[in-house]
């Protein structure tokens, strides 16, 4: 008994680092943030009006409103395009899936700056693929604008796409082959399997993927920044230019916002947890 006890301390010690780091970098500043938000902005009087203003202000509605539909857009689009991808990844060998995996992994991790500045070179205004395709006489990127919504979906989808496929891909393990055989001696179809048997199984594991897509959207600041700056209305965006401008410094009501920004993803994390219990008790 002694010996667990020393064991359990022992083992305590050394996550001790990690919880500093958690209480210093993500607990301590989401307090700091919350305590903000109801602050006036003079930082002294305590006061609600800062989310009275967010939801009096059509500015900052519009706000929540295209982060939200940007992010409910590339979400759904890159979880159908996952449930397609990651069962084609099934159906290669094992070497080649882990490659593909290997290569899906290093492309959901290729984002922020680094991605706007790649799409800028290749379909901005003078990009390669632009010119190239202007000199061959093809109209295809004519009327497309890479620095608007059209442009922003684009490049959000390309970041989603590896990830749901990453966190998709471990659910279609699960389902068994005796299921599938059982199945084909009962008559069924390959269809019939997946409508009645495949896609049951894979729903819970798809909305709880689809809650994380939707909240890896909707913090996503430096992809956006880099690609349209200030000329689209974004909720990540008005909170940076609230907390780190120089013209309209109000952190307050940039607390206020990343309250209402952080209360969704919590929201869609909490989704997210419910559907991974169920799919691992529909699985035992």
């Amino acid at each position: 008994m002694q010996k667990m006890k020393k064991q359990k301390w022992y083992a305590l010690a050394l996550l001790l680092p990690f919880i500093i780091l958690v209480i210093g970098f993500e607990i301590g500043p989401l307090v700091s943030m919350i305590k903000n938000s109801f602050y006036a902005d003079d930082g002294i009087k305590l006061t609600i009006d800062q989310y009275v203003t967010i939801f009096k202000s059509k500015f900052y509605l519009q706000a929540i409103y295209n982060s939200t539909l940007i992010s409910l857009f590339s979400a759904v689009t890159s979880i159908i395009v996952a449930v397609v991808v990651a069962f084609s990844f099934t159906k290669f060998s094992q070497q080649v899936q882990n490659r593909l995996l290997m290569i899906a992994n290093m492309t959901s991790n290729f984002e922020g700056i680094p991605l706007s500045f790649s799409y800028i070179i290749l379909l901005g205004n003078n990009g390669l693929f632009t010119l190239l395709f202007a000199k061959l006489g093809w109209d295809v990127f004519a009327k497309f604008n890479l620095y608007s919504w059209t442009g922003l979906i684009l490049v959000y989808v390309y970041f989603q796409i590896p990830l749901a496929v990453m966190l998709l891909y471990p659910s279609y393990q699960g389902i068994k082959q005796q299921w599938k055989e059982a199945a084909a001696l009962l008559g069924a179809s390959k269809r019939q399997f997946w409508f009645h048997i495949g896609l049951p199984v894979l729903l819970p594991s798809i909305a709880g993927i689809f809650s994380i897509l939707f909240a890896n959207a909707m913090g996503a600041y430096a992809t956006a920044y880099a690609l349209v700056g200030s000329n689209y209305n974004l909720l990540s965006l008005q909170i940076a230019s609230l907390v780190a401008s120089d013209v309209t410094l109000k952190p307050q009501l940039g607390s206020a916002l990343g309250v209402l920004l952080a209360s969704t993803m919590i929201v869609a994390m909490w989704f997210n947890q419910r559907m991974m219990r169920r799919i691992r008790r529909d699985l035992r």
